[in-house]
């Protein structure tokens, strides 16, 4: 491989060191969640929990059209020009800078920007999945915005889902789409056995249990992006399977760099492995199949009737 080569590979597929931008991410998974809220309280409700998740767009994460009544309302964050974008079907838009600023006024901006628009939705005011969970109105603490390191993860991301949709088309059973959520900040995508699973104990941080019981109520595998976080301490390709079938943990996966993380129990693939792999796609593409294939073999899935050549 030519240096040039190198060079073109790791522009398209950023350098994102979490040491770097970690105050950034804190305050932007705020941002994201009560973005996602919206979407919470006006989409209709679909099993998973998936009419609450965001979409990687040309300009950023999008809500995608949300009902109110006989009217429809968008949001995106748009990470070009670092602004958060509402429209509505009726042709009216409002926008709201992305820059530092602290949760509180951003919220307090982004309800006024719904309010201007005659958008009411009941936004539940508090974030989950997270151990200290301050209410949106009070938080003074996550106020930090990187402009770069925000525009270096959304390319990240990029190029995240368009291979997680190259994935996805080798699979007819039931899917996901590949969505991110707000919750946990991951892009991911979830193929299911068609067997129901046992129920999910919960016990996510600041999550009432049946959220996790609806969106484990079906075997799975399932694999995404995130930037780190907890025993991870850097950007991460993961894979699961829930329930997790024997054998799975010790299944041999790839590429060379993909490892089980005993404490986090998925398989992770250092996105600095793929980023700088000769080729990131063919990398993570082998990250996704393989470890699919060990949850459906070590599950016993129907794997001809569920898979599919695109």
């Amino acid at each position: 491989m030519s240096a040039v080569e190198s060079h073109s590979h790791e522009s398209v597929w950023p350098a994102l060191p979490l040491a770097a931008w970690r105050d950034t991410y804190a305050t932007l998974h705020m941002w994201t969640q009560i973005v996602g809220k919206t979407r919470l309280a006006l989409a209709p409700m679909e099993n998973h929990w998936w009419q609450c998740t965001l979409y990687v767009s040309e300009r950023g994460l999008t809500t995608s059209p949300m009902p109110s009544g006989a009217r429809l309302v968008t949001v995106e964050f748009d990470f070009n020009d670092h602004l958060l974008v509402l429209r509505t079907d009726d042709g009216d838009r409002r926008q709201l800078a992305l820059a530092p600023q602290t949760v509180a006024r951003f919220y307090s901006q982004y309800l006024g920007a719904l309010h201007e628009l005659a958008f009411e939705p009941r936004i539940f005011a508090r974030p989950v999945e997270v151990e200290t969970a301050i209410p949106f109105a009070e938080d003074q603490e996550h106020a930090a915005y990187d402009r770069d390191a925000v525009h270096r993860w959304w390319r990240a991301m990029i190029q995240s889902d368009r291979v997680f949709k190259r994935f996805r088309g080798g699979f007819q059973g039931k899917q996901s789409p590949v969505h991110f959520f707000w919750g946990s900040f991951d892009l991911a995508v979830t193929r299911f056995s068609g067997r129901p699973a046992p129920a999910h104990p919960g016990g996510a941080p600041n999550c009432p249990d049946y959220v996790m019981v609806e969106a484990y109520s079906m075997e799975c595998s399932s694999a995404g992006f995130w930037p780190g976080g907890g025993p991870i301490d850097e950007a991460a390709f993961y894979a699961y399977a829930y329930p997790e079938p024997a054998g799975y943990a010790t299944t041999p996966v790839a590429p060379a760099a993909a490892l089980y993380h005993s404490q986090a129990r998925e398989f992770i693939l250092p996105y600095e492995a793929v980023r700088k792999a000769p080729d990131p796609d063919a990398a993570l593409l082998q990250f996704l199949e393989s470890t699919y294939e060990a949850a459906a073999d070590c599950g016993k899935w129907d794997r001809n009737a569920l898979e599919t050549s695109p």
